[in-house]
C-alpha cells in the first residue's frame, strides 16, 4: 500500500549529483512531491530531503539505488510518524483587505501568521507548518482576494537520531588513522600526472 515516505540523504556536496538522483526517480516513473537541498552541522555534507507516496518496498530500493551514487554517504527513509517536519508558506493579499476586515488580521494571528512585509497595494504574511495547516490557511484568504502564494519543500529531522556527524565520527573513529585505502585508478593518474 502507498503512503507518504520521507528520504534523507547524506552526500557530498558535487556537481551534477542532484540531477542523477532525481534520474532515479524518473526512471521509475515516480513522482517527487517535495525535494530539499541543504548543508548540514557537518562541513562539506549536505542532506536531500525527498518526500514521495509510493510502498515501503519500493521507497527501500530507491535507497539502496541512491547509496549506489559515490558521492552519497548514506539515505534513509521514513514515515511521518518517526520525523519532525515543518513547511512554510508565504501568502501575499491586499492591504486594504487586511486594514478594513478585522476577521482577516485576527484569522492570521490565530495561525500563527507573521507579517513579513506591508506596502500601499499587498501585504505579505509567513507561517509554518504542516501542508494541511498551510492550504487550510490558502483556503481561507481565498475569499478575501488572496494574490499569490508560495510554499517551500518539507524540512525534517528523524526523531530518533543522534544526529548524521555523529555517526561519521563513529565511523572514522573505527578507522585506523595509518591505513590506506588502495585505490589502482588514482595511483595511476598519479603516475600520469608525475610524467
Amino acid at each position: 500500500m502507498k503512503k507518504e515516505f520521507t528520504i534523507t540523504v547524506y552526500t557530498e556536496n558535487q556537481v551534477g549529483l542532484l540531477n542523477r538522483i532525481a534520474i532515479i526517480f524518473t526512471r521509475r516513473k515516480i513522482n517527487i512531491d517535495s525535494l530539499n537541498t541543504s548543508p548540514t552541522e557537518s562541513e562539506n555534507v549536505h542532506r536531500f530531503t525527498i518526500v514521495i507516496n509510493e510502498t515501503e518496498e519500493v521507497v527501500r530500493k530507491l535507497c539502496r539505488q541512491i547509496e549506489k551514487q559515490v558521492e552519497v554517504l548514506k539515505a534513509y527513509y521514513n514515515t511521518n510518524d518517526e520525523l519532525i517536519w515543518q513547511e512554510m508558506a508565504l501568502y501575499k493579499v491586499p492591504t486594504d483587505v487586511i486594514a478594513e476586515k478585522v476577521k482577516v488580521e485576527r484569522l492570521l494571528r490565530e495561525k500563527g501568521a507573521r507579517v513579513v512585509v506591508i506596502r500601499k497595494d499587498y501585504t505579505v504574511f509567513e507561517t509554518s507548518g504542516h501542508r494541511e495547516e498551510i492550504e487550510t490557511l490558502i483556503k481561507t484568504l481565498e475569499p478575501f482576494g488572496l494574490i499569490e502564494f508560495v510554499r517551500t519543500a518539507r524540512i525534517a529531522i528523524i526523531k530518533d537520531s543522534k544526529g548524521f556527524h555523529e555517526k561519521l565520527k563513529e565511523f572514522e573513529e573505527s578507522q585506523p588513522a595509518d591505513e590506506l585505502i588502495e585505490n589502482e585508478y588514482l595511483n595511476k593518474q598519479d603516475e600520469v600526472f608525475t610524467m
